[in-house]
């Protein structure tokens, strides 16, 4: 989303009303993050044997890999496109629709029928949920911290923006352990079905994630310039005339970093 304004000393919300939003901005970022990683770790020990088996074992590999890649091909338009509407509409709506679109697509993925059911359609759907993902995850992260740190004291929005990025390594870790459960079960059950359920488990953290979100209040920096009719009409535009070089030299650091991370997280199983 767009950069935020900062807080004046009268908007910051109370200490426990910000301890809620951070709260609630790292448990849904948990939730969003496990769908994402969830699908890394289905792609590299399953997609291959279920969505590409006229393959070959390396080739059907790299094919599920490849759709694994359209996630992150979609993350920056699913910030963009959720950041200009999170600055014309607001936060709290942008991150309800981000973590709806998120466990919808993957519990949907839970139920998809492989390529021995339908054929091709198989891994044309497969994608299609990926795509759903990427757009989700892209509008979720920067509204999750966007949240956290427009309800937080001035002297405070590095602490309690870091809360959101937490939620990497617990969906991490939460999305392993899950499929390393289900992983332990002899190899034709997993196929059959054992895979499924890690991504339909994502349904109940939705409820959860929904239910919290709804109780949350809309940031007090987007409701004083809401008030006083300060959006920008074009919030994308303004981004890209006044931060562009903050925003590459940003992009540069994050993909130096996250290259490495998704080769270990990733490739390397």
């Amino acid at each position: 989303m767009a950069a935020p304004v900062a807080p004046r000393a009268s908007d910051p919300a109370s200490r426990s009303e910000t301890l809620k939003v951070a709260a609630a901005s790292l448990i849904g970022t948990s939730i969003e993050w496990y769908d994402f990683f969830l699908y890394g770790t289905a792609a590299a020990l399953v997609f291959n044997k279920l969505f590409f088996p006229t393959f070959a074992p390396l080739t059907g590999t790299m094919a599920a890999f490849a759709t694994y890649a359209v996630g992150f091909a979609a993350r920056p338009i699913g910030g963009i496109v959720f950041g200009h509407y999170g600055d014309k509409l607001g936060r709290k709506t942008m991150l309800y629709l981000t973590l709806l679109m998120m466990g919808v697509a993957t519990t949907a993925i839970g139920l998809l029928p492989t390529y021995a059911t339908i054929g091709i359609w198989a891994p044309i759907l497969l994608v299609a949920m990926r795509l759903l993902q990427g757009l989700g995850i892209g509008g979720e992260w920067g509204g999750a911290v966007l949240m956290a740190i427009e309800h937080a004291p001035a002297h405070r929005r590095g602490f309690y923006g870091s809360w959101p990025q937490m939620g990497v390594a617990i969906g991490l870790l939460l999305s392993t352990l899950v499929f390393r459960h289900f992983s332990g079960y002899p190899e034709a059950t997993f196929l059959a079905w054992g895979w499924r359920v890690p991504f339909l488990l994502s349904f109940i953290l939705l409820a959860v994630g929904l239910w919290i979100r709804h109780r949350l209040a809309e940031s007090p920096v987007f409701a004083r310039l809401k008030s006083r009719k300060g959006e920008a009409r074009m919030p994308v535009i303004e981004v890209f005339r006044r931060y562009m070089k903050p925003m590459l030299l940003a992009t540069g650091a994050r993909l130096a970093e996250n290259g490495l991370f998704y080769i270990f997280t990733t490739f390397s199983l």
